[in-house]
């Protein structure tokens, strides 16, 4: 191919790759300015989130033999046009409950958009190059979604709230649209894979995935054990992934072989994959966070926004510069040092600290993020092609749940850590606050008198002064809370490293002295 039709080949994966993620950030990265334009509570918000996770994070499972058995270049010129028309369906939301039904089908839509932009990437490479290169620009460029949106959302909800924040992403979509008209793919030869057992699988795997991820998305909001329904849903989530799993097991040609799926290999890359996926959590549900609980907006974080785009690339390009080879576990392990240093580093966090004291350690995380990714989806990718080519869709199994699923169950978990901690230390510094102390009492007295012009009733205003004393209160101790929640990351970074290295110092060990050759005992 030519360069400069490769060019464009590589150009039309980036915008897929922006459109895909914008989808699935642009409402994460805005729920408190949702709230007002669709008449929502700050529970009711997360639906949304739970409503495009739902289908999203199993549907590309089915897509993999769906594009086998009817063909690439129809399925990826249907999934475009779906893509976009559901896009546009937002033009037409004005309230809570058509939200949810758009946002359902927008995650839908979503899931082939990402494989799009592996295909549009990996078409025109050699075969070397394939995983050494056109693997790790994708995962960089499918990273840049989240700061972009936050970037750039700012703007978009001055042309209208919720539509604004479309009007970019519809405008992305219809040149996506363009780019798959007008660069067609190599299409393989079809082959008819699917069987009517697949669906029920299927079927049962989408419910058990959807209402599992519903469960974590909505958890932190209704409280988890405070709203009964949250428990039936997982039940039933668990219930379904069990009739999926018996399934699969009694089959001669099963759509996800359990086996393999369990085997030590598989389930030690899961681990690695799903502990990463937490960590870096740090980032989306800890620094960004963190911020808006002191009150700033994503308009105020445009510097660290921009500084984590580009910590990103840098990461993607310098892997580009260093892989080969042999070298994933230790481009793996200088990942997990580089999170360990930058959740260190935040963790001494005050109601003071402000983006630009945190430029360097979300720099680090980012640049771990794009590092160690793509020699993870490698080595998952090399092991399920010695197996045969039909194992590729039980990796992506592996890859989806703890990455997608793991998204969300690593957001829930650092966010109920941070709301458990943030109560323990309310109630620590309130146990400490005596209100006949002087010192407390001459604090009470310079907050009240903000209001002494317009309240004149005595008790009234000394009551006002408690009330903002309760405030300060709360945000000192929610920021002790992030600062548990960045050590508690930092001490499982280093949990993860350790194990690291202990597991490859028992592999060499093992490969220099094989069993059979230690002398026997005695």
């Amino acid at each position: 191919m030519p360069r400069s039709r490769a060019a464009l080949y590589m150009l039309a994966s980036l915008l897929l790759s922006l459109t895909q993620g914008l989808g699935m950030n642009l409402a994460a990265a805005n729920l408190p300015q949702l709230q007002g334009p669709l008449g929502a509570t700050a529970s009711e918000v997360t639906w949304l989130i739970a409503a495009y996770m739902a289908p999203n994070v199993s549907l590309s499972l089915i897509l993999v033999k769906v594009r086998a058995q009817f063909g690439l270049r129809n399925f990826a010129e249907l999934s475009i046009l779906l893509f976009v028309l559901v896009m546009l369906l937002h033009i037409f939301v004005r309230d809570m409950q058509s939200a949810l039904v758009v946002r359902f089908f927008s995650g839908i839509a979503a899931a082939p958009i990402s494989t799009l932009a592996f295909l549009y990437m990996l078409e025109p490479l050699p075969p070397a190059k394939k995983l050494a290169v056109g693997q790790p620009l994708v995962l960089t460029t499918i990273a840049l979604g989240a700061p972009l949106a936050r970037l750039i959302s700012p703007d978009l909800l001055v042309l209208g709230d919720w539509h604004g924040l479309y009007l970019f992403e519809i405008a992305l979509a219809m040149m996506a649209f363009s780019a798959v008209y007008l660069l067609p793919l190599t299409p393989p030869p079809r082959a008819k894979v699917i069987h009517w057992l697949d669906i029920l699988s299927y079927l049962f795997i989408a419910v058990g995935f959807g209402l599992t991820a519903m469960f974590f998305a909505l958890g932190r909001a209704y409280w988890w054990f405070e709203a009964p329904w949250l428990g039936t849903m997982l039940a039933i989530g668990l219930a379904s992934l069990t009739c999926a799993v018996v399934i699969e097991l009694n089959r001669e040609t099963p759509f996800l072989d359990i086996r393999w799926l369990t085997s030590k290999e598989i389930v030690h890359l899961a681990v690695m994959l799903f502990i990463f996926r937490l960590l870096m959590s740090e980032q989306t549900s800890g620094a960004y966070a963190f911020f808006q609980a002191l009150g700033l907006q994503n308009d105020q974080m445009t510097t660290l926004s921009l500084l984590v785009i580009g910590s990103s690339i840098i990461g993607g390009l310098a892997y580009l510069a260093v892989y080969k080879p042999g070298r994933e576990n230790a481009i793996q392990m200088v990942a997990f040092a580089l999170l360990l240093v930058g959740a260190l580093m935040d963790s001494d966090a005050t109601s003071l600290t402000r983006p630009a004291q945190m430029y360097a350690s979300q720099a680090l995380i980012a640049v771990a993020g794009a590092l160690f990714l793509p020699p993870a989806m490698a080595a998952g990718m090399m092991m399920a092609l010695q197996r045969g080519p039909t194992f590729i869709l039980n990796f992506i199994v592996v890859f989806l749940t703890t990455q997608s699923l793991g998204g969300v169950v690593g957001t829930a978990l650092v966010g109920t850590f941070i709301t458990w901690r943030t109560r323990l230390h309310f109630q620590h510094l309130a146990e400490n606050l005596n209100l006949g102390n002087p010192i407390i009492a001459q604090r009470i007295s310079q907050l009240s008198a903000s209001y002494s012009h317009v309240i004149t009733d005595r008790s009234q205003l000394n009551a006002e002064g408690v009330a903002l004393l309760s405030q300060q209160v709360t945000r000192e101790a929610t920021v002790l809370a992030y600062n548990d929640a960045f050590l508690a990351i930092a001490v499982l970074a280093a949990l993860a490293l350790t194990v690291m290295v202990l597991h490859l110092a028992t592999r060499t060990i093992v490969k220099r002295f094989p069993p059979e050759q230690q002398p026997a005992a005695g």
